[in-house]
C-alpha cells in the first residue's frame, strides 16, 4: 500500500498531553501536581526518570495550565540542552530573568497565575558542575518571585544542594499495556492499522519510551502506507532482526573464528549499529539456557569492553565486539 500523506507536524507534537491529568502511568506525579494546581502552591521540582515517560510534558503541562496562554510567553523560561547553559549563561541571562519581580496573585481568564515565574531547565543533568552551583546562590536569592525545574535523566548527575532544594518526582517506564494503549488510540485517529503483533513489536522496541514508539509509528507510515507490519517497524527503528542475532550468536558459540569473521562481515555490510548489535547480544546472552552463569558474567564483561571501544576514537583495525566476545 502507499504511504499516506501526512501534515508536517510531527504526531509526538501533535499528541503531546497538554493537560497534567492526560499524563500517562505516572499517577502519584499527576496526583502530587493536581494539589499544586488547584493550591497555585508549588516547590522547586525536579523531575527524573527515562526518556519519553512524560517529564517535559509534565513540566510545560503545569507552567500552561497556571499561566494560561497570555502570560506564559513573559513568565516562563524554556532552556534545554541545545541552549548554552555554561556559568555566564546562568549569571546572565538566567539570573536577570529570576530577578525580575511579577504582579500579586490575580487569576486571569480562569487561570491561577500565582505571583512567580517558572525557569524549565530540560536535560539539567548535562550542565557542568560549576552551573549547577552558580544556580545554588540564584534557586536563593529569588526564590520568592522564581521557581526552577529540573528535568533529568540521571538524577546522581544533579549535585546535592540543588537536588535538595526541590521537591522530587520519580517517572516510571511505561508498561506494554499503556503503551499499547496509547499507540493504539493514534493509530486509529492517523487511520492506520497495527495487528497485535506489530503493536507488541512497537512496545518492545521502544523499552518504555512512548516518544520513541510515536516517531517509529510515523516513520512507518510515512514509508509503508496505513497498514504496517512488525517487520515495517523493525526496519525503520534500526533494531537489528533476531535472526542475525541468532546467527551472530551461533558462530561464535561454535569457536570457529572463520565462521564468525564470516557473520561479522555481513552484518557490516548491511550497515546496522554496532552498538544496538552489542545491545542484543547481551539481551540473547542472559536469556540463553546453555551457558553457565559465570559464562554469562565473562560474556558480559567482554561485551561492556566493546561497548566502551565504541565510545573512543577508532584506533585498531580489527572488529571490536568480535576479537571481545571470541577472546
Amino acid at each position: 500500500m502507499a504511504p499516506i500523506l501526512q501534515s508536517s507536524q510531527p504526531w509526538v507534537e501533535k499528541y503531546r498531553p497538554k493537560q497534567v491529568k492526560d499524563v500517562a502511568h505516572q499517577d502519584e506525579v499527576v496526583r502530587v501536581l493536581t494539589n499544586t494546581l488547584e493550591t497555585g502552591s508549588c516547590p522547586h521540582m525536579l523531575f527524573y526518570g527515562p526518556p519519553g515517560t512524560g517529564k517535559t510534558t509534565t513540566a510545560l503541562a503545569i507552567a500552561h495550565q497556571l499561566f494560561g496562554p497570555e502570560l506564559y510567553k513573559s513568565r516562563v523560561l524554556e532552556l534545554n540542552a541545545s541552549d548554552d547553559r555554561g556559568i555566564n549563561v546562568v549569571r546572565t541571562k538566567i539570573k536577570d530573568f529570576a530577578a525580575v519581580a511579577v504582579g500579586t496573585n490575580q487569576c486571569k481568564n480562569g487561570y491561577p497565575c500565582p505571583p512567580f515565574k517558572i525557569i524549565v531547565l530540560d536535560e539539567a543533568d548535562s550542565m557542568t558542575e560549576d552551573a549547577q552551583n552558580a544556580l545554588r546562590r540564584t534557586m536563593e536569592t529569588y526564590s520568592k518571585v522564581t521557581r526552577f525545574f529540573f528535568i533529568c535523566n540521571y538524577v546522581s548527575r544533579i549535585i546535592e544542594p540543588l537536588a535538595s532544594r526541590c521537591a522530587k518526582f520519580r517517572f516510571k517506564p511505561l508498561s506494554e499495556e499503556i503503551m499499547s494503549s496509547r499507540i493504539l488510540y493514534i493509530s486509529q485517529e492517523e487511520g492506520l492499522c497495527l495487528d497485535a503483533e506489530a503493536l507488541s513489536t512497537l512496545s518492545f522496541i521502544s523499552h518504555g519510551d512512548l516518544r520513541r514508539a510515536i516517531t517509529y509509528l510515523q516513520s512507518a507510515a510515512r514509508l509503508f502506507g496505513s497498514s504496517i507490519s512488525s517487520e515495517n517497524l523493525i526496519s525503520v527503528s534500526g533494531v537489528v532482526p533476531a535472526k542475525v542475532v541468532e546467527a551472530l550468536l551461533k558462530a561464535c558459540k561454535s569457536g570457529n573464528f572463520d565462521l564468525a569473521n564470516k557473520e561479522v562481515n555481513n552484518f557490516i555490510a548491511e550497515g546496522y549499529p554496532a552498538s544496538q548489535m552489542l545491545t542484543q547480544l547481551f539481551e540473547a546472552i542472559v536469556e540463553e539456557n546453555d551457558l553457565s552463569d559465570e559464562q554469562k558474567a565473562r560474556i558480559s564483561k567482554k561485551l561492556g569492553e566493546a561497548d566502551k571501544v565504541l565510545l573512543t576514537p577508532p584506533n585498531t583495525h580489527t572488529h571490536p565486539f568480535v576479537s571481545s566476545v571470541l577472546s
